[in-house]
């Protein structure tokens, strides 16, 4: 089914005023739900929103908390999240990044005790559209096994690169796994199996099947051995710099709660040679996009520009939805 992105943001406003958020924090979430939802990522938007609610009930995300500067050294700063709303928590974070950066022309703010952010080019565009490259990443609980390993160890870490573009910013938004959970569960409610293999099965073996991957979750690493170092060390950058807890010690928890995250934002206007970079990218763009094809009818993207594509087209005519998620999120 399709619904309207303006139906879409005031059914999910009025969910979170009923669940007791501050009018301008439910704006806040209605907004990016409805956004990531709107540009195709429905597994962080619209079909997570069932169990952001889930943990809003529990007690696992603080209605009226938020994040909280506890230390600043210059253009990096440490801040806690106080287990509020991950995506209050990153937002009110990378906003503070933008503006480090633009005092100091690059600006850090590392984060603990937070909740899960939902989709992470969601702040990457936030600093694109403030002008500013951004380098964003979050811990998560452990999903996959260290490379090598059977049981999971490491987590799928989302990493975010955004670069500002005149003619659509370039945002990079990948977990450290082949597919991210949510994705798989998304063709899992679709009832396909992955087109490449995204994660091992009980016997041991890789397998494209979303139901015995979601069974036991470990997920398989991009590029295998190299994808679970990755993963390890944006754990690790994320622990130290936050002072926070690691995929390790979420890992101790029933629900996944409590996790580090970095906001790093470049602001590259201090250059002064605007139309240089502009000329860069698109020659970058340019070059990528002139290739002879393997395949007739397909073409090559930059990072984000088929979600852009997306968005335009479901503006036009409406956001595809599973119809089992919208009665559950009618019935809440």
């Amino acid at each position: 089914m399709r619904i309207k992105p303006e139906q879409m943001q005031d059914v999910f406003y009025k969910l979170f005023v009923k669940y007791k958020f501050a009018e301008g924090k439910a704006e806040l979430l209605a907004k990016v739900f409805t956004e990531s939802t709107l540009v195709g990522v429905n597994s962080h938007g619209i079909n997570r929103l069932p169990l952001f609610v889930e943990y809003v009930e529990k007690g696992l995300v603080k209605i009226e908390a938020e994040a909280e500067k506890v230390a600043t050294f210059g253009s990096l700063e440490r801040w806690d999240g106080n287990f509020g709303a991950g995506i209050i928590n990153a937002t009110k974070c990378t906003n503070r990044a933008i503006e480090l950066a633009k005092s100091h022309g690059m600006g850090l703010v590392a984060l603990r005790n937070t909740n899960h952010w939902m989709r992470g080019g969601t702040y990457g565009k936030q600093a694109a559209d403030a002008d500013c490259i951004s380098i964003l990443f979050t811990n998560t609980q452990p999903n996959m096994p260290p490379w090598g390993g059977k049981d999971s160890r490491i987590g799928n870490n989302p990493l975010v690169i955004s670069i500002p573009r005149e003619q659509g910013h370039v945002i990079l938004d990948m977990s450290i796994s082949q597919f991210a959970f949510g994705k798989i569960n998304e063709y899992r409610l679709r009832g396909e199996k992955l087109p490449f293999p995204g994660g091992w099965d009980a016997n041991n073996e890789l397998s494209n099947d979303p139901e015995k991957i979601l069974t036991k979750e470990r997920g398989l690493p991009i590029g295998y051995w190299k994808g679970s170092a990755l993963s390890m060390i944006l754990d690790m950058l994320a622990t130290l710099l936050s002072a926070g807890d690691s995929t390790c010690k979420i890992g101790t928890r029933e629900f996944e709660t409590g996790i580090s995250q970095v906001f790093l934002c470049i602001y590259p206007a201090v250059f002064g040679d605007r139309n240089i970079q502009e000329k860069l990218l698109e020659e970058i763009i340019a070059y990528t996009h002139d290739v002879e094809l393997m395949n007739t009818g397909d073409k090559t993207y930059y990072p984000g520009e088929r979600s852009a594509m997306t968005r335009l087209r479901n503006l036009k005519e409406g956001i595809p939805v599973n119809s089992s998620i919208w009665k559950k999120v009618m019935a809440l």
